[in-house]
């Protein structure tokens, strides 16, 4: 079983309490919008990081990190890219992606708005993470602990940091 601490949305801003959530998690997922080599660096610290850059993201970041990122944890094919959408409403860059051959799990960020949708259509789980950082609309700082056991996801946990 592999324990994931999902985030995105953190814009460089790094909160303590990140360390604390993500203490017991085995991998920590970013969905983008990092805004800092430093807050990447340190989500390293706490597990091994799986992340996607995103559209606020400066080149050191897009350098290690790609735009869109397919991979299996456990037997579960993930998908993950900032700006995804969401089911009946996903972005034009990943839509074909998508259709063609659809993940069991797509991860995406960049709305700041927590969503989590199963897709009658394709089948496949999406998560929004929300927002953790401070900078954006959203009211609320959030993220995401769940884990995968092999072709099951379970265990989801919403942790609310509280308001910006």
């Amino acid at each position: 079983m592999t324990r994931i601490g999902l985030l995105s949305d953190t814009h460089g801003y790094w909160d303590n309490r990140y360390a604390k959530y993500f203490a017991e998690c085995d991998e920590i997922w970013h969905a983008g919008d990092i805004g800092s080599l430093e807050v990447a660096e340190k989500l390293q610290q706490i597990a091994t990081l799986r992340a996607v850059y995103g559209n606020i993201d400066g080149g050191d970041l897009r350098h290690l990190f790609s735009e869109k990122y397919r991979f299996r944890c456990e037997q579960v094919d993930v998908l993950m890219k900032h700006i995804g959408g969401y089911p009946g409403h996903y972005d034009p860059s990943i839509r074909g992606s998508l259709f063609t051959r659809p993940p069991q799990l797509f991860i995406s960020g960049h709305s700041h708005i927590l969503r989590v949708l199963y897709d009658q259509t394709l089948h496949l789980l999406h998560i929004n993470p929300g927002a953790a950082g401070i900078s954006g609309f959203h009211k609320v700082r959030t993220l995401v602990r769940f884990s995968i056991d092999g072709n099951e996801i379970k265990d989801l946990e919403v942790i609310e940091l509280g308001e910006k």
